[in-house]
């Protein structure tokens, strides 16, 4: 619900304009300097801050510390018009007077901030109030009701919007023009102020618009993207970024504090869209208080990121009080993974009509969210030697992530995770790869039947794969992360110098083949593996919320980890770690590939679903991907493809077993397979557990 509404805001951003050439090598992109080293600032204190960042949750609503926030628009007497997500002044008034009604306790920052400082405890339900974008409606529709009631708000104001000027003049508001008299002036700012009952928070000086994101010509929320130039085919550095958003936060410190007498402390993200860079700029400008368009309660122990419940569309009493009840709980989740390889083409006109053929088809699923591949794989390798990104170290087979996931948001509207790999990167003979220790031969080399992979004890890999991370979280709008299935190292890897330079340094002995012979050195080590890889994955995740911020994370995991407890060794994986590290965790639930009948997979399913349900927050927490192509079968053949019935079964058993998060790969919008009208009924969140 809170999505739908959030595309509303972002579908203001989303124009079409000409389409330039391509961008090209990683020196076009960010320039011959930035091409070589990439060093913009050093990111360790912002990267030390989101380090120890668990899983996402919503807290569970405390007495004293949790509340709920509000997000209002504009308000109008008749016909709100929704390109402000507007809502009339009766229902305005009477959802005001239903909070009054069901015990909720408007409070200002001032009591929040008392609250997180050791002072009187928030009241329950407690609410805090805000009011976007700065319009005359707020001082003549709301400000006499808020009097009225002694409740107090916080009001955002845009800088640019609020410069002095005749009431006539023109305002830029997006690709349009208002009257200077649709926004307040600093004569009611001051009597507004002078009551004790608004706080003036900053919108941004002038981020409340949108930029251009990518060569496709999509424009993008200023406060988090790099603008696309046209001319020279290159992105914004981080140096002018950091500098554009600091002028930003500088500027509209300066002039609240003008109009008004006081600073701002608060920070009201435009689009509800933030990273960690610039939130970090505008808390040294003053501003740590932020608040987001997120889901979930706030809680006076992370004043940062406060969530908020986003008004539009003017509801009705009974849509706003089901939403408003609803709007904190955490419901089912439906994915798709989509190969990027299946949408590229060398011909713009073919590719064009890939994404609008693709889009259609996942907004027609009505689903959660899409797990986009943003690495090139066209072989089936698993080895990425190309990225859909600008990047420092690898070939950009073409600029197109960017542009897909946009319009996966903003038109499908699903949360769009960047599915990438961990280990399993072409960067060349001068890093190490994963090595296996053969006890036959006693010889160490690359294992030709798993995926080829870097070593993550090897810091020279490391750090590439941790720029490439940054690389695509600085040129991508997405909302999470899903860690690839090559995040693995079996009971004979990793055997390179420099993982067993590593092992050396936490203790264990000189080779595998002495580690193997005690059994609880073996445990030990299996496990100092499997820490290894969540600890680096962590790591990957810090550095992305640098530039996109939040980001979510998933890890696939083998199944069998779910049905043998002995296989962590066989892996490097183990599911109950998973569960505190990630903010879900994507099990390959695909039978055939564990070449379970399918006479015995109802069995196999309930066994794996009752393990989840075991753990506290397994069920809430875990992703089951099932599989649309058996790929034990003949390459390129149609025999390979799962019928969309047999998958739908299978969903269907899931369901009946309590799964909540259900997805499948592959997704071939070329062929339609699986079939989606017919899978609609028993996949969608329009059907099934959400039926009209």
């Amino acid at each position: 619900m809170l999505l739908l509404r959030l595309i509303t805001l972002l579908l203001m951003l989303a124009l079409a304009l000409p389409q330039p050439a391509n961008a090209g090598s990683i020196e076009k992109v960010f320039g011959a300097t930035a091409a070589k080293d990439q060093v913009f600032t050093d990111l360790t204190p912002l990267v030390e801050k989101i380090r120890l960042r668990g899983p996402s949750s919503v807290p569970t609503p405390m007495p004293g510390t949790t509340f709920i926030s509000i997000c209002y628009h504009n308000v109008e007497d008749e016909d709100p018009d929704q390109t402000f997500m507007g809502v009339s002044t009766a229902r305005m008034i009477a959802q005001i007077n239903w909070f009054k009604q069901n015990g909720y306790h408007p409070v200002s920052i001032d009591e929040i901030l008392a609250a997180k400082n050791g002072g009187k405890p928030l009241p329950d339900k407690a609410l805090l109030l805000t009011f976007d974008d700065g319009y005359t409606s707020f001082y003549t529709h709301v400000y006499p009701v808020l009097k009225a009631h002694n409740f107090p708000s916080v009001f955002a104001v845009v800088g640019a919007w609020l410069e002095k000027g005749r009431p006539d003049d023109l305002v830029e508001y997006g690709d349009r023009q208002l009257p200077r008299s649709a926004f307040v002036t600093t004569a009611n700012l001051r009597e507004m102020v002078a009551s004790g009952l608004v706080e003036i928070a900053s919108h941004s000086n002038n981020l409340h618009r949108g930029i251009l994101a990518n060569p496709q010509g999509n424009m993008e929320p200023a406060a988090i993207t790099r603008e696309y130039d046209p001319k020279t085919n290159t992105y914004e550095s981080d140096t002018a970024y950091i500098k554009r958003i600091d002028d930003d936060a500088a500027a509209i410190a300066k002039k609240i504090h003008a109009y008004t007498g006081k600073s701002p402390r608060v920070m009201v993200w435009p689009y509800g869209a933030y990273n960690q860079m610039a939130a970090d700029i505008y808390a040294k400008n003053g501003m740590d208080i932020a608040l987001t368009l997120e889901d979930g309660y706030g809680t006076v122990n992370n004043l940062t990121a406060i969530p908020r419940y986003l008004i539009s569309a003017n509801p009705d009493m009974g849509e706003f009080a089901r939403d408003i009840n609803e709007s904190q709980r955490l419901g089912h989740t439906r994915i798709v993974q989509v190969d990027l390889d299946y949408v590229y083409d060398p011909d713009p006109v073919q590719q064009a009509k890939n994404v609008d053929k693709l889009i259609a088809r996942i907004y027609n699923m009505q689903i959660s969210a899409v797990y986009l591949q943003a690495f090139s794989d066209p072989t089936g390798s698993g080895l990425a030697k190309e990225l859909y990104f600008p990047n420092r170290h690898l070939p950009m087979r073409h600029d197109l992530f960017n542009r897909v996931a946009w319009q996966l948001s903003t038109r499908a509207h699903v949360k769009v995770y960047a599915w990438m790999p961990v280990l399993a990167y072409d960067l060349g003979d001068n890093v190490a790869s994963v090595a296996a220790w053969n006890p036959k031969t006693n010889a160490v080399a690359p294992d030709a039947k798993a995926y080829r992979r870097v070593s993550p004890f090897d810091p020279v890999a490391r750090r590439k794969i941790i720029d490439l991370y940054e690389d695509l979280a600085r040129s991508s709008p997405i909302n999470g992360i899903l860690f690839h299935d090559d995040a693995l190292l079996s009971d004979f890897e990793d055997a390179s110098a420099p993982a067993l330079a590593a092992y050396a340094a936490a203790g264990f002995p000189a080779s595998i083949s002495e580690i193997r012979a005690n059994p609880e050195t073996m445990k030990q080590w299996t496990r100092f593996k499997t820490d290894t890889l969540i600890t680096f994955t962590q790591e990957l995740a810090a550095h992305a919320r640098i530039y996109r911020t939040p980001v979510m994370t998933v890890r696939n995991i083998y199944a069998p980890l779910m049905t043998d407890p002995g296989s962590e060794e066989w892996f490097a994986q183990d599911y109950d770690r998973f569960l505190e590290s990630y903010d879900y965790t994507a099990i390959m639930a695909m039978p055939y590939m564990e070449n379970v009948d399918e006479d015995d997979a109802n069995e196999w399913f309930s066994k794996m679903v009752e393990t989840v349900a075991a753990r506290p927050q397994g069920l809430r927490r875990t992703v089951f991907e099932l599989q649309a192509v058996d790929w034990r079968k003949t390459q390129g053949g149609e025999d390979r493809i799962i019928p969309t019935a047999t998958l739908g079964k299978h969903i269907r058993l899931l369901q009946r077993k309590g799964a909540l998060n259900i997805g499948y790969y592959p997704d071939d919008f070329v062929i339609n397979h699986p079939d989606a009208g017919e899978l609609h009924k028993d996949f969608s969140l329009q059907n099934y557990p959400y039926n009209p």
